[in-house]
């Protein structure tokens, strides 16, 4: 049987996690793997099913918190030239889960392709878009998806073709699959209307957020017909600090960590807000970001 051992060439033992994080906390990777090759990918994940070591994807780190005890098993980042490919071919796009979503974007417009423009000032990787299905206002990501290439649990390479995707709010069935690339389908559109498009959700969104600051986006996901960020409000929490981290006086559904906060001062923020959010408006706020 192959041990981690064999992969010494792309790990990196006790590697600490905190400066491939937007928030820039947490503790080390017991192992962190960066394969170079998908066939290398596939050679990885298959040794830690059979040796039964956890393993996590990372992407961007745009919307984890990383515990300040770190994390045990393997973290695998797709950082490689092999993950990150980007092809246009007329309206159909397809690109590797780590890729910049930004640099998809910023491609797709520059073809005069419209649908992933209203996912501007979204950071992080394809994979992590599609695996939380990114969006906003203006639409989501799931919903210019044809396939999506994966690779399960036991090492098996797989296409999921549109009947076998679900992608709802903040969700997607592609949870428990390490997501290797995507194809999408747009829509050819006028730059002038492209780039209107996106400067109007830029505005936006340098007015209501914490753009400036060490954050992870939105903490928590909007409950049915609410809004996480005005429950939080309204509880009177905006301006909240706990040690170093602080609930965003611009946009309450944003933790900013100043310089020194701990993973551990955010999650007794979250711990804040929740329970307020709970008492007063009997909500039950559910996370947006993941907590390894």
């Amino acid at each position: 049987m192959r041990s981690l051992d064999d992969f010494q060439e792309i790990t990196l033992r006790d590697e600490p996690l905190a400066p491939f994080t937007w928030l820039k906390l947490g503790g080390p990777a017991q192992y962190l793997i960066s394969p170079r090759t998908v066939d290398e990918l596939v050679e990885v994940v298959r040794c830690c099913h059979d040796l039964q070591v956890p393993i996590r994807i990372l992407g961007g780190g745009s919307n984890i918190l990383v515990r300040d005890e770190g994390v045990s098993g393997a973290v695998v980042r797709l950082s490689g030239e092999a993950f990150a490919r980007i092809e246009i071919d007329g309206c159909r796009v397809t690109a590797g889960a780590g890729a910049l979503l930004s640099n998809l974007i910023s491609q797709t417009v520059k073809a005069d392709l419209a649908g992933l423009d209203t996912l501007v000032g979204i950071p992080g990787t394809v994979g992590g878009a599609l695996r939380g299905n990114a969006g906003g206002r203006s639409g989501d990501i799931g919903q210019h998806v044809s396939s999506v290439r994966v690779l399960t649990p036991l090492g098996e390479l797989l296409v999921r073709h549109e009947d076998e995707l679900s992608f709802a709010y903040r969700h997607s069935n592609l949870s428990e699959m390490t997501i290797l690339d995507a194809t999408f389908d747009l829509i050819p559109d006028s730059p002038e209307e492209i780039n209107r498009r996106m400067r109007k959700i830029w505005i936006m969104k340098k007015a209501t957020q914490p753009l400036t600051f060490q954050s992870a986006g939105c903490i928590f996901k909007n409950p049915r017909g609410m809004s996480a960020g005005l429950l939080i409000d309204q509880a009177g929490l905006k301006g909240t600090r706990v040690g170093n981290a602080e609930i965003s006086d611009r946009h309450a559904n944003f933790i900013v960590a100043h310089p020194t906060a701990s993973a551990q001062d955010v999650l007794r923020l979250i711990d804040l807000a929740r329970s307020k959010v709970n008492e007063q408006f009997a909500v039950d706020l559910e996370l947006e970001i993941q907590i390894w």
